[in-house]
């Protein structure tokens, strides 16, 4: 699970991510480098890392080392060096070949018929076959169950050892960014949760639960033009502070989700890379709760709360607001038209909570989980803002197992403070949280036109009207003011000199496969 400021709610299933200091990724397209030469530190130290050639450091610990069990977002960002799925994220948004070279979608699709890559193997030498695909979809499927985006396949067959057929229950355009799911050698079945074979380019050399973890280089990885380090590792913390301690002192190489304050105390002797935690950010609220069952109240929250100043004052002024659910950084399927649709307006925010029958304002307790400073923060100036509206906030802070069940599962709350990532580049996994018979829809969002537009958008095979669709998707959620959605937090990567290449990817991911050595 992510750690102390931001958690994280997976898409699809409940990942946690949920952020307070920042939470993502770095580097790549659309990054810029912050200027610490200025500072008046003292230079870091030689790094002690000696037995790995980058050490990296989070600040919080996988839960372990099957990706198909354990599907919370630092595990996820992790393994991503050991794992690949049939196609695999890029740093650009969308999926190239990874297991498979290449693919064919039926007109119709609903069967999708891939080719294995030549001479591909597993990190223990052994050829990958068709067989070890069907079997990991399959694993994979049946432990995450209903939520599992895997769901809707009907059959996966092997004509021969390189040929994988999958057939769906229903058309879907988008499946292929629903199979980076990961595959797992099918001899190794026993073994899954402790001994790690993936195709990926880095293999397990040593894990130590709650510590760390050592990856080498695969030699007989299939991307053959690979050039980056020898040896990593990622080291646990159950505090960022002490890895930024760790950092200052030389034990480790590069950490990420750094604070303002954190960044301007670092000497020159770092490389600085800004860039956002691909994370939606917000107040979301319970559309059951008697006063928001009124668009004009909801719509009143969001004009009574200054993105500005939230960002500001937690996060120092870099991250990216928004006013629908969605990415700005993945502008394929982001609707940049919703931007600026709610200015920090009191008096009219005054207004639309008188003309929804509440001009006095109402009660509202704010659920947030206890050990995410960030959250709690959020929260408090929150308070403070819709009291200028005569909304009455109680902040209820809650351990985060509570949080899961009350909140996310129970629907038992008036209003949080969370944030979602998405583990899927398949949009239609982001919007079905919306829909309303949805088992995700955790905000209880029920709009007609929302639902057919999106059971259009997920079955629509032409890219431009599909792109159309889900921008009315995302229209429909900020006109309804769903929730207050407020920002795609900045993120800073810090990494030691020497060292280059942090990838930035829309997704949670540390690619140790991108960091080269000056």
């Amino acid at each position: 699970m992510k750690r102390k400021p931001y958690k994280r709610i997976s898409l699809g299933v409940m990942i946690l991510t949920l952020a307070a200091v920042l939470c993502g990724c770095g580097g790549g397209a659309g990054s810029s480098t912050v200027d610490t030469s200025s500072k008046e530190t003292a230079e870091p130290a030689a790094s002690a890392s000696a037995d790995h050639e980058f050490t990296f450091g989070l600040d919080s610990a996988i839960a372990s080392v099957d990706p198909h069990v354990d599907t919370d977002a630092a595990t996820r960002s992790v393994l991503f060096n050991v794992f690949e799925g049939l196609v695999k994220v890029t740093p650009e948004g969308d999926v190239a070949p990874a297991v498979a070279q290449d693919y064919k979608m039926s007109d119709d699709a609903k069967t999708y018929t891939f080719t294995l890559r030549d001479g591909i193997t597993f990190q223990d030498g052994k050829a990958v076959k068709a067989s070890d695909v069907k079997y990991s979809l399959e694993r994979s499927a049946k432990i995450n169950g209903d939520s599992s985006a895997l769901s809707v396949i009907s059959d996966i067959s092997c004509p021969d050892d390189k040929t994988v057929v999958i057939t769906l229950k229903s058309a879907d355009s988008e499946f292929i960014y629903n199979l980076t799911t990961e595959i797992l050698e099918e001899a190794n079945d026993k073994d899954q949760g402790s001994k790690p074979i993936g195709t990926g380019p880095f293999k397990v050399a040593e894990y130590k639960e709650g510590e760390y973890i050592d990856f080498e280089r695969y030699e007989g990885y299939w991307n053959k033009d690979l050039d980056c380090i020898d040896k990593a590792q990622i080291k646990f913390y159950d505090k960022a502070d002490t890895a930024f301690t760790e950092l200052k002192a030389g034990s480790i190489d590069a950490m990420w989700q750094m604070t303002p304050d954190q960044v301007k105390s670092l000497g020159d002797g770092y490389n600085v890379v800004e860039s956002t935690m691909k994370l939606v950010q917000g107040l979301f609220i319970n559309n059951t709760y008697e006063p928001f069952k009124k668009v004009q109240v909801r719509q009143a929250l969001n004009y009574a709360i200054d993105r500005d100043a939230v960002d500001k004052l937690l996060l120092g002024g870099g991250s990216k607001k928004i006013n629908t659910y969605g990415y700005p950084s993945v502008p394929e399927w982001y609707n940049a038209d919703t931007e600026g649709t709610y200015k920090y307006d009191v008096d009219k925010a005054k207004q639309l909570l008188a003309d929804g029958g509440y001009p006095d304002g109402f009660d509202l307790e704010i659920t947030v989980p206890n050990n995410y400073n960030l959250h709690v923060q959020a929260a408090e100036i929150m308070k403070e803002e819709l009291a200028q509206i005569g909304v009455k906030v109680t902040i209820n802070p809650v351990d985060w197992s509570t949080w899961l069940s009350d909140v996310y599962q129970g629907r038992k709350f008036q209003a949080t403070v969370i944030g979602f990532d998405f583990t899927s580049l398949a949009p239609s996994t982001w919007y079905v949280h919306y829909q309303s018979k949805s088992d995700n829809n955790m905000v209880n969002f029920s709009d007609a036109d929302y639902d057919k537009t999106y059971d259009e958008a997920k079955t629509e095979t032409d890219k431009d009207k599909k792109k159309e669709l889900y921008n009315k998707c995302q229209q429909i959620l900020t006109d309804q003011a769903a929730s207050v959605f407020i920002e795609d937090p900045v993120n800073y990567i810090v990494l030691r000199k020497g060292y280059t290449g942090f990838a930035s990817y829309p997704i949670y991911v540390i690619d140790l496969s991108s960091i080269k050595a000056e």
